[in-house]
């Protein structure tokens, strides 16, 4: 694992250029654009031959032979699988789904209108989409937690279509956990397809999947690049890329639980970045010893070896200040506080997508459990976006009335602009009116 220490402004540069250097890990530059390009085929072939692109795909890629009536999946496979699911897990999902929805709520802007005295009326009024499609993952591991994530803050918007699409990887359907959240949460169809084909269809539509407005739901390389290569016909939600977790700590944090932050998010995929940021020497060793220590325990330690060597880093700061600076520049998807007054720092912290404040609070408990999404911003985007929430759902229609008085009042002005801008046609809109 990579070791900064910083000891004059010089170390404090390099510190700084290794964090906003980063880019996708793992891949070369050709590397990358290979698998684009790839996926740009993959795209193009489901918007011109549809279905049977979605079924070719779906057997080269999952292994699973799907005629498009198997698509999705039926009233009837519903019931078998929320019946196979443990009811205590049954019950987590609802608790879950209660926290989430009850913060997702918290957020929405209302429309608004105000009318003045000579009768002209200014507004907005806020809609949600018409449909949303939900991208599940499901090769190396199953997410009920990112079907709930991605469809609660859908239905808190009030969007009346909500498409959920993931891979066809457990025994050729999709895990029954993952059904019963979708049916917790609310998803009004389920398809059995993934990868790049399953963007591409939510974009374009097919003969059984229908197109949808906006596209939300994280996914591989290939998921990612189809929603930016479809981007022009659907919302989508953010470019997600790996995951990643800062740790800023003190000197009397405890080694474990930096350790445990740090593992639970290099266990995610190879790719994930796992970093701790502190001005205490000793904790860093104290976390690296006990890093290798748990890492035996772990039954995914090999990907999260692989993680720590690649991505994990141990910076060494000459101040907690430097530390929350360098915390700031990161803009981490995840920020775990572990010092002594954690929310003292709280307000310095601009750029982050999730803020888990004290020794107390896991990544884990936004991962799953408490309410905000875990659906967060990673390679630097917290700088600029925000987790996906109920408003990334709904959209703004402005609202304007004017009375013929106010036109009068308004029209010199309007047409000094439109003038100005060259646009005859504009002024002669105002001055037909009045005249």
């Amino acid at each position: 694992m990579r070791r900064l220490k910083i000891q004059d402004d010089a170390g404090y540069q390099a510190a700084a250029d290794y964090i906003t250097a980063r880019s996708a890990p793992g891949e070369t530059d050709a590397g990358i654009r290979e698998k684009i390009e790839a996926t740009r085929n993959i795209v193009e072939a489901v918007r011109l031959r549809g279905d049977d692109a979605v079924a070719e795909f779906t057997e080269r890629f999952d292994g699973v032979r799907l005629v498009p009536s198997q698509f999705e999946v039926t009233q009837e496979e519903m019931d078998a699988a929320l019946a196979s699911v443990d009811p205590q897990l049954s019950a987590v999902l609802e608790r879950a789904h209660a926290n989430i929805r009850r913060f997702h709520s918290r957020n929405l802007r209302e429309s608004w209108q105000e009318t003045f005295e000579d009768g002209t009326v200014l507004g907005q009024r806020i809609t949600p989409v018409d449909s949303a499609g939900v991208y599940a993952p499901g090769g190396k591991a199953f997410y009920p937690s990112s079907v709930l994530m991605n469809i609660v803050p859908a239905r808190v918007a009030g969007v009346q279509e909500i498409v959920l699409v993931s891979p066809p990887t457990y025994n050729g359907g999709i895990h029954p956990a993952m059904l019963a959240a979708a049916r917790i949460a609310g998803a009004t169809r389920i398809f059995r397809v993934g990868g790049a084909q399953a963007i591409a269809a939510l974009a374009y539509g097919t003969e059984h999947i229908p197109a949808v407005t906006k596209i939300t739901g994280p996914g591989n390389i290939f998921v990612t690049a189809a929603k930016s290569l479809v981007r022009h016909v659907v919302e989508i939600d953010s470019e997600a890329g790996p995951s990643e977790v800062v740790v800023i700590a003190d000197g009397r944090a405890n080694p474990a639980y930096v350790a445990a932050e740090m593992l639970a998010q290099a266990e995610h995929d190879e790719d994930a970045a796992a970093v701790l940021i502190t001005p205490d020497a000793a904790l860093a060793d104290a976390v690296e010893a006990q890093l290798e220590e748990d890492i035996a325990n772990l039954s995914r330690k090999a990907i999260i070896r692989n993680a720590l060597e690649k991505q994990g880093c141990i910076i060494i700061t000459r101040s907690l200040d430097e530390a929350v600076e360098l915390a700031d520049l990161y803009a981490p998807e995840h920020l775990s506080i572990q010092v002594e007054y954690p929310m003292r720092l709280v307000d310095r912290i601009g750029n982050a997508g999730a803020i888990m404040v004290g020794d107390m609070t896991p990544v884990a408990a936004g991962d799953y459990y408490a309410g905000p999404n875990h659906i967060l911003p990673t390679g630097r985007r917290a700088r600029f976006s925000s987790p996906l929430s109920a408003e990334d759902f709904r959209k703004v229609s402005s609202v304007l009335y004017y009375t013929r008085d106010r036109l009068r009042k308004d029209a010199d002005d309007i047409r000094a602009f439109a003038e100005a801008e060259g646009l005859d046609a504009h002024a002669r809109a105002v001055q037909v009116r009045i005249s």
